[in-house]
């Protein structure tokens, strides 16, 4: 696997940007797992919990760790879809997209209660945005 992403399953909008991911992961370059799931500890046990909750993280096949907008425009990139991203890893965008992603990691179950209506996942989200 090219980059393994660890995510946060409970939270509505990285489930939806997950789904999003797994939908042009067509070549499987990309291995997704959810943070919250009961074997991640099992699987991963010399990963921090706490800092892949706080942001997001990538592993690429190095054992190198991307972390927030890193991690995410790497991700979008494998599956040919890196422009999405690319203005955000810009060296004077990037500062501020930094900054801004770091307050919707803090606050992403209250953002995704005012997109979705929902603050957490349960068992599925299966949300229409």
């Amino acid at each position: 696997m090219a980059f393994t992403i660890f995510y946060d399953g409970l939270c509505p909008l990285c489930e939806k940007e997950m789904a999003h991911l797994k939908k042009y992961n067509n070549e499987h370059k990309l291995a997704f797992v959810d943070i919250t799931d009961d074997t991640f500890a099992v699987n991963y046990p010399d990963l921090d919990f706490d800092a892949l909750n706080a942001r997001i993280h990538g592993m690429q096949s190095d054992g190198t760790m991307l972390i927030g907008l890193d991690a995410t425009h790497k991700a979008w990139s494998l599956v040919g879809k890196g422009w999405l991203y690319a203005p955000l890893r810009w060296p004077l965008i990037r500062f501020f997209a930094d900054k801004a992603y770091l307050v919707f990691a803090r606050n992403r179950y209250k953002i995704s209660y005012w997109l979705t209506g929902k603050k957490r996942c349960d068992n599925n989200c299966n949300l229409k945005l």
